[in-house]
């Protein structure tokens, strides 16, 4: 009987940890289809990206653009 009720706080103890160690994670949970953020995500710190140029070649065109104009110079 002793055995049994030790096996039993063993258990209930185990549970618990294992509750609190998931809970603790903070990753994304998939619950009935639907992706629910990270417990925490109110403190991630925001990333921002700024827009990059329209025309992803711009450094190219520029150098081929004064390439040319060096050309005219030249006389070719």
């Amino acid at each position: 009987m002793n055995s049994d009720r030790s096996q039993r706080w063993l258990a209930a103890v185990l549970g618990a940890m294992s509750l609190m160690a998931l809970a603790s994670t903070g990753c994304q949970v998939s619950v009935g289809g639907q992706t629910l953020p990270s417990p925490y995500y109110l403190y991630d710190d925001v990333q921002y990206f700024a827009p990059g140029p329209e025309f992803k070649l711009a450094n190219e065109a520029a150098a081929q653009k004064a390439y040319k104009a060096d050309l005219e110079l030249q006389g070719k």
